[in-house]
């Protein structure tokens, strides 16, 4: 495993996270998840990233307690806020912020995270209100950065402008969670922006949704346990089609030639990207991880990321940009 400094911060992560969305608390079962965080640990694997609304908190309880016993200083945890948790708790006001921020640390069994982020912009409370409270929660050391994710250039810009302002006194972020990979690739219009001011991406859906691991086939059901034959098929719906499933077959004589799998391939073309911190993978077993990790370290000439471009077709790529 190689690792990649995260902004501005003094976080040195591992080129690959540990996501949990949809998978642990919810649909995989405790000791698998468990033999998941022991196999990512084993790779090299060093950033877990986790959000208050996945399994409205199940996730957070259940890293709570599988990193229970494990040295602090031996990873780092990152968690989000912004969806709904209630009738009545959802946004980045700073009622909310220190309120779900106390609510995750009990749930991660934690004196501090180590990145806390936005899950999203609030357009319904001022942005340096936002930014005050995220900044009292480093000054008092239950956080130690912050990071957003999904923002416009718009919104990072002037979150950017807050920081550097002439009040001073705020936190800036450095960190970016964006979707990101071959057939999705709105993070390209914020990477520049955030490069030029500290600010590295942790992108999350590398291998969209599945869609990049090659095993769903045009004009064939989905595998019996894949997500995309589960309850949560509807998030795979922008790559479900026939003609992007068949770009993606066409992308293994490339990873055949490289001696990669197919995931392994899609990893490495967003850590092509130097701005590129991390990538998030899930896994609902650990064989998974030791496949995603082969993609750590591994260097794509400009005439394989052609060659992508080219199997995938316009048509494909186009497609997946705003």
């Amino acid at each position: 495993m190689e690792f990649r400094r995260l902004g501005d911060s003094d976080l040195v992560v591992s080129e690959l996270a540990l996501g949990s969305w949809l998978t642990y608390g919810a649909s995989v079962e405790r000791e698998r998840g468990l033999a998941c965080v022991d196999r990512a640990f084993d790779l090299g694997i060093n950033l877990f990233d986790t959000a208050n609304v996945y399994g409205r908190g199940a996730a957070e309880e259940f890293l709570g307690e599988a990193l229970q016993g494990r040295d602090r200083g031996s990873y780092h945890l990152a968690t989000k806020l912004f969806w709904r948790m209630s009738p009545t708790d959802q946004g980045l006001s700073a009622e909310q912020v220190r309120k779900q921020s106390e609510a995750s640390l009990r749930r991660l069994q934690t004196d501090y995270v180590d990145l806390y982020q936005c899950h999203r912009y609030d357009e319904h409370t001022p942005l340096e209100e936002t930014m005050e409270a995220l900044t009292e929660l480093v000054q008092s050391g239950k956080v130690r950065w912050i990071g957003f994710s999904e923002w416009s250039p718009e919104q990072i810009t002037a979150a950017i402008d807050l920081a550097g302002g002439s009040q001073g006194g705020l936190v800036p972020f450095v960190s970016s969670q964006p979707e990101y990979s071959m057939l999705w690739r709105k993070a390209e219009q914020v990477i520049p922006l955030c490069a030029d001011h500290g600010i590295s991406q942790i992108v999350w859906s590398p291998l969209a949704q599945g869609a990049l691991t090659g095993k769903y086939r045009p004009g064939a059901p989905p595998p019996p346990g894949s997500r995309a034959s589960g309850r949560d098929s509807g998030i795979m719906r922008r790559f479900k089609d026939d003609a992007v499933l068949e770009a993606v077959q066409r992308l293994r004589p490339v990873a055949d030639d490289l001696g990669l799998s197919l995931a392994q391939l899609a990893l490495a073309w967003v850590l092509r990207e130097p701005n590129v911190a991390a990538a998030i993978v899930g896994a609902s077993r650990p064989e998974q991880l030791d496949d995603n990790a082969g993609a750590s370290g591994v260097k794509l000439s400009d005439e394989v990321v052609a060659a992508v471009d080219k199997a995938l077709g316009p048509g494909i790529v186009a497609s997946s940009r705003p």
